[in-house]
């Protein structure tokens, strides 16, 4: 009986931790589009070109992509580190 309630707390904890993971996805998804809609306004304010220009949907998909590549690279080497630390 005792093992069985360790078990539904640990699944209960692990739920918990997936929920807490969800939610915090989707507030960086909302953060996310927030900064999407700041930034292209910006590029809009620097560099009128004309509206829903197509060279500047690209160059902005390519400047966001590039800066997502890196910090991804960058999160994964720290990750990395600390994995090896222990």
């Amino acid at each position: 009986m005792k093992k069985i309630r360790q078990q539904v707390s640990d699944i209960n904890r692990e739920v918990r931790n997936k929920i807490a993971g969800y939610i915090t996805a989707a507030l960086g998804l909302v953060a996310g589009f927030a900064w999407n809609d700041a930034i292209k306004s910006s590029i809009e304010y620097f560099f009128p070109l004309e509206q829903n220009s197509l060279w500047a949907k690209f160059i902005y998909a390519v400047i966001i992509t590039l800066g997502v590549v890196f910090v991804s690279l960058y999160l994964v080497s720290l990750l990395k580190d600390k994995k090896e630390e222990k």
